[in-house]
């Protein structure tokens, strides 16, 4: 039988190949960083990483994660309420929700399954969740696993959320949810205005903060600090895997009987292991480290506005904005394949996005701007972006 199997998958493949789609990973040799080694390429400045605030392999991060494994042990075996939960994990709870200014927090083994929990566990189909249209696709994938009615508007039209609020007025509870950021683009979502639409309608909110907890807002506390709506968000949702260390785990903080009533019903958190030791033991030492200086942040903001500008002024069709998200735009997925091995080749590591991350005739090489980058490092990423165009005429 699995050669018919075969047969369509590798249809479907080679299908993917001619389309200039298909995915394929350079492997590192090297701990992450702003420069990596990767097999048969060398040294390549690395312009595409999670590692906004430049912690990943940060030296306080790498002796926090020996001191965990050394005290707590290499894993739990088990889940979280079986004997899955050590101090470590509440004194990490705790921690999240003094920082994000919630009322309590559960953890999970990625944000993925955050999302993938959360709707499920508080909504049945008696209600409705109202869905940007650039939402990640972990919240697409969890809004399908409950039974809510699914209503979605376009990214940030609040006349059409308000809209959608009022096709679901007859549902019995209604769930706005956004991301903070949306990672293909680096817009910010417009969290005052939705909680202005969700407070006159009666909707609770619930945010995505992964591309900004650890440097948006005030102490990097996010975007609901800093559109100052930190007491009118009902959920937040979030990643340890990005600025906050970005090794693994997620997060859902919020009001106390939703991060109760998780416990009991979500079901990534009930059948699946708990977070590593080592790994929350290295996101207390990152929050420490966020709420220590904001020497980071302010490197990262400076090299965001520098890399921005250049490339503006070198006309490259860059997506407005200030968050250190900065797309490229290119258009057809061929293209940004061929623009992204010419990077490789002038030593810069940025990879295409194309369908279906994003939409059809949209793809672009999403570069990530960290606070380890130096001046040199971006002026180098400038430069090949110069000689990538030169040499493909995208």
């Amino acid at each position: 039988m699995y050669g018919a199997v075969r047969d369509d998958l590798r249809a479907r493949l080679d299908e993917l190949e001619s389309n200039g789609l298909l995915k394929r990973e350079l492997v590192m040799t090297t701990p992450q960083g702003a420069h990596v080694d990767v097999a048969e390429r060398g040294e390549l400045l690395n312009l595409c990483a999670n590692n906004y605030l430049g912690l990943a392999n940060h030296p306080e991060m790498v002796a926090a994660a020996h001191e965990a494994l050394d005290r707590w042990g290499y894993g739990l075996a088990s889940v979280r309420f079986i004997c899955g939960t050590q101090s470590l994990h509440r004194g990490l709870e705790e921690r999240l929700s003094e920082f994000l200014g919630t009322e309590d927090t559960i953890l999970f083994g990625s944000c993925f399954d955050a999302n993938g929990g959360v709707f499920e566990a508080l909504l049945d189909e008696r209600d409705a969740v109202i869905s940007d249209q650039l939402n990640h696709a972990s919240i697409i994938d969890g809004i399908r696993l409950c039974k809510a009615r699914r209503l979605r508007y376009a990214n940030g039209d609040m006349d059409e959320l308000e809209a959608r609020l009022g096709e679901a007025a007859d549902a019995r509870f209604r769930l706005i949810a956004t991301d903070g950021v949306f990672s293909m683009d680096g817009y910010a979502a417009k969290l005052d205005e939705i909680c202005d639409l969700a407070e006159r309608h009666g909707a609770l909110v619930l945010v995505d903060d992964s591309h900004a907890v650890g440097f948006v807002g005030p102490q990097g506390r996010g975007t609901h600090a800093h559109f100052e709506v930190v007491d009118r968000v009902d959920i937040l949702t979030g990643t340890l895997g990005k600025a906050v260390g970005g090794a693994s785990g997620g997060y859902v903080s919020g009001r106390q009987e939703i991060v109760d009533i998780l416990r009991q019903r979500a079901r990534p958190y009930l059948f699946s292991n708990s977070v590593a030791p080592v790994v929350v033991g290295a996101s207390l030492r990152a929050l420490d480290l966020i709420e220590r200086s904001d020497e980071l942040r302010d490197r990262l903001w400076a090299n965001t506005r520098s890399f921005r500008a250049r490339m503006t002024e070198l006309g490259f069709d860059v997506l407005p904005g200030d968050h250190p998200i900065v797309p490229v735009m290119i258009g057809e997925a061929p293209a940004a394949a061929r623009f992204s091995q010419a990077l490789v080749a002038h030593g810069v590591f940025a990879v295409a996005f194309s369908y279906p991350v994003v939409p059809l005739g949209t793809a672009r090489i999403r570069t990530q701007i960290s606070a380890a980058h130096t001046d040199d490092d971006l002026e180098l990423a400038v430069s090949a972006f110069v000689a990538a165009r030169d040499e493909t005429g995208a």
